[in-house]
């Protein structure tokens, strides 16, 4: 079976179940992933998030944030320093 026609027929149960699957690392009848079931399934429930969750809430997302992005709690009148480069010949 490809894996686009798995992802067709996968549902939030069978999802949960095969991400708890994959932080016990074994199957529900006790039986150890082998390395090659621990990337397909890992592969499937990215894939699966990707058209099925937010994306806040997929595998691996991070918020987009800048240590250099203005502070939104900062006061208005507040301006970050602005440093220019210069150098040397």
């Amino acid at each position: 079976m490809q894996l686009k026609d798995f992802l067709a027929q996968m549902t939030p149960e069978i999802y949960q179940n095969m991400k708890q699957s994959l932080e016990l690392s074994r199957w529900p009848n006790g039986d150890r992933l082998t390395p090659d079931q621990r990337e397909g399934i890992l592969e499937a429930l990215i894939a699966w998030e990707h058209d099925n969750l937010p994306e806040e809430e997929r595998t691996g997302y991070m918020p987009v944030s800048c240590k250099s992005a203005p502070d939104k709690s900062a006061p208005a009148q507040y301006k970050p320093e602005t440093t220019i480069l210069r150098f040397k010949d």
